[in-house]
């Protein structure tokens, strides 16, 4: 009898947020790299750009794992929609991730809506950050009189009401969208991660991303900043990066990657990388 139940320690390696979020390390380098992917996606999107960043002559390791929301999360209760209502509640995990895992000092990728999920968490925690690097990052998607988000507010409810009512019409007509559709193998990489969220999940997730507004915190950025924004981004445009450049208060540069769409990791995995390198100072002598 007794072999049939779990040890103490296998319980709690079980019940770790690490293994819940199947959080990995990849390399052994003192340079941590952190990488968060976005709305709909996992860990998988950094397939092509991580064994670039682990080179031993860079003495760098990445961490990479999935958010609750994501598929590839096995615990299916692990996403509640009215604990992550807002970023602040992924701000939060991801500092207890880091935590756990004895991380003490890190250079954070955040893509999409990982990116103001990374700006928060360098507001509470701002010793854990040595850089943020914001990719495709937003602090508002809807336009005001003074400020250029990308959308309308129909735009936004029409957003809604397709994910609610139309998701597999949906999934196909957003991919195209903000996936330079010519990469069909991208395209497809992209929707077959949207597909796997789910029930009420993409739902109450695109609520949290897409209305709400955290431009106010942005000035409260004090860690370094590097923002990489794609030439042509129709979730992201260049005017989202302009007025982040301005009203961050750490030091901030610029890089603009000539690409189409809102995932340079999948369709532009190469020249994303050289402007990783040159960021995080791999290229130096």
């Amino acid at each position: 009898m007794e072999l049939n139940n779990p040890k103490p320690n296998m319980l709690e390696k079980k019940n770790l947020l690490s293994t819940l979020l199947n959080a990995k390390i990849i390399g052994s380098g003192t340079e941590t790299i952190v990488f968060a992917h976005g709305y709909g996606t996992d860990q998988s999107i950094w397939e092509k750009i991580t064994p670039f960043l682990t080179e031993k002559n860079y003495n760098s390791s990445v961490v990479v794992f999935d958010w609750p929301f994501s598929g590839t999360v096995k615990d299916e209760n692990l996403y509640d929609p009215l604990k992550y209502s807002s970023l602040e509640a992924f701000a939060d995990e991801l500092i207890n991730l880091l935590d756990e895992m004895e991380i003490k000092v890190v250079n954070f990728v955040g893509h999409s809506m990982s990116g103001m999920i990374g700006c928060l968490a360098s507001i509470k925690r701002p010793q854990l950050f040595k850089r943020l690097i914001l990719l495709g990052a937003s602090p508002r998607y809807i336009n005001t009189d003074d400020y250029e988000g990308g959308f309308t507010s129909s735009d936004i409810d029409n957003l809604l009401k397709n994910i609610e009512f139309n998701f597999e019409n949906w999934v196909s007509a957003f991919s195209l969208n903000v996936v330079d559709p010519n990469d069909e193998s991208s395209l497809n990489k992209f929707k077959e991660c949207l597909k796997k969220m789910r029930g009420e999940v993409p739902l109450s997730l695109a609520k949290t991303v897409f209305c709400n507004d955290y431009r106010d915190i942005l000035e409260k950025v004090e860690t370094p900043c590097t923002i990489i924004q794609s030439s042509s981004d129709i979730v992201v445009p260049y005017s989202v990066a302009l007025y982040m450049e301005k009203k961050i208060k750490g030091k901030v540069t610029l890089e603009v990657i000539d690409t189409i769409g809102h995932f340079p990791m999948l369709t532009s995995p190469l020249q994303l990388v050289d402007v990783l390198k040159g960021v995080l100072g791999f290229d130096l002598p």
